[in-house]
């Protein structure tokens, strides 16, 4: 895209911000190429505000001092953090967020997977959702985790080197098929 051209309202996916340990500035830099909304915890919306970064939303039932003009307040309520947040992106139609976290647990995404499109980012690893069939290039030797259970399992281009985790043969695409509606898989940044 050009400089010239203008990113549309919930175009480009939400960005929700629950951690920064060991997550990189320049990664942190490309997920706010586009400014995207912008969700953060009390605490990591500090440190973006710090970083002298636009906050759209605080998620917290604790509506304090407002750290720049204009935020406005996620109740968290009786949900989780990620569920609140997530109920609040679906809803407004938000079709993808990126979500940088310190703490990772399957479960508390797999109730969204087909609902908006995850991409979380955590120690490390990209960490999203598939559908049988699903195929990327990617260069030899990448490392690839399944996350989800599954069935009938049936890879091409990756090797296994442990359980549920791959390395990729060659540059190339890589493919896997399945008998579930999604699974998760997580690859090496």
């Amino acid at each position: 895209m050009s400089s010239h051209h203008i990113v549309r309202e919930k175009q480009e996916p939400a960005l929700l911000v629950l951690g920064l340990d060991g997550f990189d500035d320049e990664q942190l830099g490309q997920l706010l190429e586009w400014s995207p909304t912008l969700i953060a915890t009390p605490f990591i919306a500090e440190q973006l505000n710090a970083y002298g970064i636009k906050i759209d939303w605080i998620i917290t039932d604790d509506a304090g001092e407002d750290l720049q003009s204009d935020i406005k307040h996620l109740p968290v309520g009786d949900n989780t953090i990620i569920t609140a947040a997530l109920n609040y992106l679906i809803a407004q139609g938000y079709p993808a967020v990126n979500i940088v976290t310190d703490e990772f647990e399957l479960k508390d995404y797999q109730p969204f997977a087909d609902k908006i499109n995850l991409v979380i980012f955590y120690h490390q690893q990209k960490t999203y959702a598939i559908t049988s069939g699903f195929n990327k290039w990617k260069p030899g030797g990448e490392r690839i985790e399944i996350l989800s259970p599954t069935k009938n399992l049936k890879t091409l281009g990756l090797d296994k080197t442990g359980h549920n985790i791959f390395k990729t043969s060659a540059d190339g695409f890589f493919s896997l098929e399945f008998n579930a509606p999604l699974i998760f898989i997580a690859e090496t940044l």
